[in-house]
């Protein structure tokens, strides 16, 4: 499901259920599957169900990618149905645990937000963002929503702006700025007879909606297939005839980039890149009732495993990795080409 369906034309509990069998085909990819089916179980309103997958993945024998984002989700949902004294033990224990990824941070924020817990939403929040901030350097694009959660609690707090919070507003690139986005009196002016008022929120509701779906689009994006070259020497030797789609290795590597280039220029959003293998790609063939050596096989492959939330969005920072798997900065790698 792309995240800017309509909630009335997605049926949950079947796509829970379905993401759950696609998760028993793919081992390999269970922890976002089910993430990912958890999260249809919150919007179908069983939310007990959400809470068995999230122990499910916690149980589970295989370590996970990322513990506390899971422990976080199910502090978040275990509150939403009345397990309050719970969601609190499994916050405090993250918290202790400092984890190093900004995302349970957010999420547990956002749950004290909720309940209306704002001054321990705003420790939270500053105590994340000074653990995961320590060099000075220009923050990463996955700590944004630190500084702009935090930015919002502050802000109805009544607390002044602090060096942070500045900070925040620079990195805001919407049209609205933060402190209309998370000004406390915007709720009153839905309630307005001025349409001069109406007209000025309006316009900010769909500034936010937008940075919303920006953020939710991410894990489903318009994804390009990329071979390391171990992987597609290893292609070439089983499936010659697929010599013709890839030349070289440095070629496909310009290739990808180029690609993703033009798809951005034309306003394509929510581009990644996908890192195929040979023994995923025979069994995936294999699924489809088709041979590996079928070009026209390569795009539902890559598609396939941005489904299965195996894409790493592009571009990069510039400070970041480079998708192409060589270890140096994208700056100083395919984000220098012209």
């Amino acid at each position: 499901m792309r995240p800017d369906t309509p909630a009335e034309n997605v049926d949950h509990t079947a796509e829970a259920a379905r993401l759950e069998r696609t998760a028993g085909l793919y081992p390999e990819d269970a922890e976002a599957l089910l993430l990912r089916a958890a999260a249809h179980l919150e919007l179908s309103g069983d939310r007990p169900a959400a809470t068995a997958l999230y122990d499910r993945l916690l149980s589970s024998p295989d370590a996970l990618e990322n513990s506390f984002l899971v422990r976080a989700l199910k502090a978040s949902n275990l509150w939403e149905y009345g397990h309050e004294a719970e969601a609190r033990a499994i916050i405090d224990g993250i918290r202790t645990a400092s984890p190093r990824d900004p995302a349970p941070w957010v999420i547990v924020a956002e749950a004290l937000e909720s309940h209306d817990e704002l001054e321990t939403a705003q420790e939270v929040f500053t105590q994340a963002t000074r653990l995961l901030l320590t060099d000075g350097s220009a923050p990463p694009q996955s700590t944004h929503a630190l500084f702009f959660g935090r930015h919002r609690v502050r802000r109805m707090l009544g607390l002044p702006h602090d060096d942070w919070d500045i900070l925040a507003d620079t990195l805001h690139s919407m049209p609205v700025s933060l402190d209309e986005l998370h000004d406390p009196k915007r709720v009153w002016s839905l309630g307005s007879d001025n349409p001069a008022e109406l007209e000025a929120e309006i316009s900010r509701l769909r500034a936010e909606l937008g940075a919303y779906r920006e953020a939710l689009s991410r894990p489903f994006p318009v994804a390009v297939l990329h071979w390391p070259q171990t992987e597609l020497t290893e292609l070439l030797s089983a499936y010659p005839t697929l010599t013709s789609e890839y030349p070289s290795h440095e070629e496909h590597l310009s290739t990808i980039e180029a690609s993703l280039r033009e798809l951005a220029s034309s306003g394509t959003p929510n581009l990644g890149v996908v890192t195929g293998t040979v023994p995923s790609y025979e069994a995936f063939a294999a699924s489809e009732a088709t041979s590996p050596d079928d070009p026209t096989l390569l795009p539902q492959y890559a598609t396939t495993l941005a489904a299965r939330g195996r894409a790493v969005p592009w571009p990069p920072e510039r400070t970041g990795v480079c998708w192409c798997g060589t270890g140096r900065t994208y700056g100083d790698c395919h984000g220098t080409e012209d």
